[in-house]
């Protein structure tokens, strides 16, 4: 196997490789035909991720097991699912989309993950970790249903073993019997590793055809005596557990081989052909190296998971001295007002700073993070307060309910999780921490629209399905330092309470270094207001903005001469700023990075409705449909949510409105 040590920038020579359309041809090849496959797939999938971006570390430990299960399995006929997109680069390189790689997870290109719509072979659309064994089972039991000869593998790693669910789906497959082959892929992001001279041995014993013809004929033997089988099947689990993890699985109901070296394609090929056709649910351990091929990734698998394309280096710029002509265009242009500007921070970096400030300053603070230490940038607080951070690994629900008993014992905890996490978690939020009105705070990362990761991931709902939770506090802060004054106001708060603020940089606002700096609950701030001595040739208009959406907001604005309110607070909301907003005006116009169903606007209609005020108004936010993968200046034009789409969208609305009074 080739290593590399730099990403290649011109394509590689793939000759095996381009004659492959369809994996049908790889049970036709060789071994060695079949190494040099791997070899040219590794080559193209560096190229090609460098020339898009995206992840990068598990599809590299992948590619023998891609090409191994898609030569054992007669694919698409037979079902192969990926847990965790990250791993599935090569399967769809293998999958007649090699030439369009290099879209990824751009707008228009291929999706980040397994989409049904995408491809035939990609039986299962993912994007949350740990649900293919539940999906797999669902297939196999189905296949029995209808009497169809159907293999069906689920692939699962890269932590995703982690979840709970799928030792739920495990437990379940077990019980009924079924026909399915799990595949775990232990790339040492999951169960630790248990290999060596003794386990390699054993391994290649386990999966030789023999040795299950024997075990076979041995279990009808033994079953004519009384307590041999038992026995034999007992001795058997003893002698595995020593040297690897059977016996949690053969508990479980599954016949368990491995762990074997996933980079090794004749070991796969042999256990793959021994397990496939056996009835019963069958699980395959293999180790895998994240990042394989790629010795920077190799050393580092948590910092090359993703990576951004790469950029073609600039020509250098010219230098001027005195012998050179006067030229304007090389001379250092004047700063402007935006360069004496802070820079712009990362949202998730404001979070990390306040957490490690408001720890230093208040013991009973605990932070908690279902396996996202490095988005949520938890990195120096569990380097800082090891004891008082905990990573739950890939168990959103147990996170929350985590949170909650430790508020029962009067601690101060801090649940740091994205947007479309927190909806696997949702009926803990209601029923351990709303309910019983605990003292937790959420730090709700990624909301609105997340960008290239697409639909499973986009925080397009979260405004909807927490605003209807009684006594949860909502905030959405529109820039840096109110993010961190939200964060203080919501530890502070004496219950539940959540700040919600979208993934990247904010618009470049100082950010106060103490953390006395709050925000009253349920108080909207005005930004500007309409003027009264201009020509006011349109009705009146009213912005009420949540969250990002005051950055476009303040633009339109000015452009209308439109009254501009940060709203701040989602839940409670600032009654009398709604109020005097519809008195005042001809037409009230929210605007939140959440689906207009149920969201922030929704409850703005609600209050209004309440107060018996018959007002014209404008909901403005995503669609009632899943919005693709794209970069989010791309996803918010499309939805309209950009600046010049606000103004549009309003424009058209006060055309409709007429010879509406205007209220001077």
């Amino acid at each position: 196997m080739k290593l590399f040590d730099e990403i290649p920038t011109q394509r590689p020579t793939t000759p095996l490789l381009d004659t492959l359309d369809t994996p049908a041809a790889l049970r036709e090849m060789s071994l060695a035909q079949l190494r040099q496959v791997a070899d040219e797939l590794r080559a193209y999938l560096l190229y090609s991720v460098g020339v898009s971006g995206g992840h990068f570390g598990a599809g590299l430990g992948v590619v023998e097991l891609t090409v191994a299960l898609h030569r054992a399995l007669e694919t698409p006929h037979d079902r192969l699912l990926w847990d965790v997109g990250h791993q599935a680069y090569p399967h769809k390189i293998l999958t007649g989309r090699r030439d369009a790689l290099s879209s990824i997870r751009q707008y228009g290109g291929l999706a980040a993950f397994p989409r049904r719509e995408e491809s035939e072979f990609d039986t299962f659309g993912v994007g949350h970790s740990s649900t293919s064994i539940s999906a797999a089972l669902g297939m196999a039991l189905s296949a029995r249903a209808k009497g169809e000869k159907r293999r069906v593998c689920a692939v699962i790693g890269d932590g995703a073993i982690t979840a709970g669910m799928a030792f739920e789906a495990l437990a379940h497959a077990g019980h009924v019997n079924a026909n399915l082959l799990v595949v775990l892929n232990d790339n040492e992001m999951s169960i630790s590793e248990n290999v060596g001279g003794m386990a390699s041995y054993l391994t290649r014993i386990l999966t030789s055809k023999p040795y299950a013809a024997m075990r076979e004929n041995s279990k009808r033997v033994l079953s004519h005596l009384p307590g041999a089988l038992e026995f034999a099947r007992r001795t058997e689990e003893h002698v595995k557990g020593m040297i690897s993890p059977a016996t949690l699985f053969e508990e479980m109901g599954f016949n368990y081989l491995g762990p074997i070296d996933g980079h090794d394609l004749a070991a796969l090929d042999q256990a793959l052909n021994a397990l496939r056709d056996q009835d019963g649910p069958q699980f395959l351990h293999v180790r895998t190296r994240k990042g394989r091929g790629f010795r920077p990734a190799e050393s580092d698998p948590i910092g090359f998971h993703a990576i951004t394309k790469l950029e073609k280096t600039p020509p250098p710029v010219p230098k001027v001295d005195d012998t050179t002509p006067a030229d304007s265009s090389l001379r250092p242009k004047p700063r402007s007002d935006d360069s004496l500007r802070p820079k712009p921070r990362k949202y998730c970096n404001v979070f990390g700073d306040w957490l490690c400030d408001m720890a230093a300053a208040d013991p009973r603070l605990i932070g908690i993070t279902p396996a996202m230490r490095e988005g949520s940038d938890l990195i120096r607080f569990s380097q800082t307060y090891p004891e008082r951070y905990y990573d739950v690994a890939i168990a959103e629900q147990h996170a929350v309910t985590l949170a909650a008993g430790m508020a029962c014992e009067s601690m101060k905890p801090v649940v740091a999780i994205y947007s479309t996490f927190l909806q696997r978690g949702y009926d803990q939020l209601i029923h351990d921490v709303a309910v019983q009105h605990l003292d937790v705070t959420f730090a709700i990362d990624r909301a609105g629209l997340v960008g290239e990761d697409g639909p499973t991931h986009h925080g397009a709902l979260d405004l909807s399905y927490l605003r209807c939770v009684p006594g949860l506090i909502v905030l959405a802060p529109s820039d840096e330092a109110e993010c961190r004054a939200m964060l203080s106001t919501a530890y502070h708060h004496e219950g539940p309470a959540a700040v919600r603020y979208p993934r990247g940089t904010g618009p470049g606002t100082e950010i106060p270094g103490d953390l006395e700096a709050r925000i009253p609950i349920g108080r909207a701030e005005v930004r500007r207001e309409r003027q009264l001595d201009q020509e006011n040739a349109l009705p009146s208009v009213a912005l009420l903005a949540f969250g990002s959406l005051n950055t476009p907001a303040a633009e339109v604005a000015a452009s209308l001469n439109a009254t501009h309110i940060n709203m701040r607070s989602v839940k409670p909301l600032d009654r009398e700023a709604i109020v005097a907003a519809a008195r005042d005006h001809d037409l009230i116009v929210t605007l939140e990075e959440n689906v207009v169903a149920g969201g922030a606007g929704s409850g703005v209609n609600e209050l209004l409705a309440a107060e018996g005020l018959r007002q014209a108004v404008l909901n403005l936010g995503i669609p009632d449909a899943f919005v693709e993968h794209g970069k989010p200046a791309e996803l918010l034009r499309d939805c309209g949510l950009d600046a010049a789409g606000i103004e549009a969208a309003i424009r058209r609305r006060l055309e409709t409105m007429g010879d509406a009074t205007h209220r001077d």
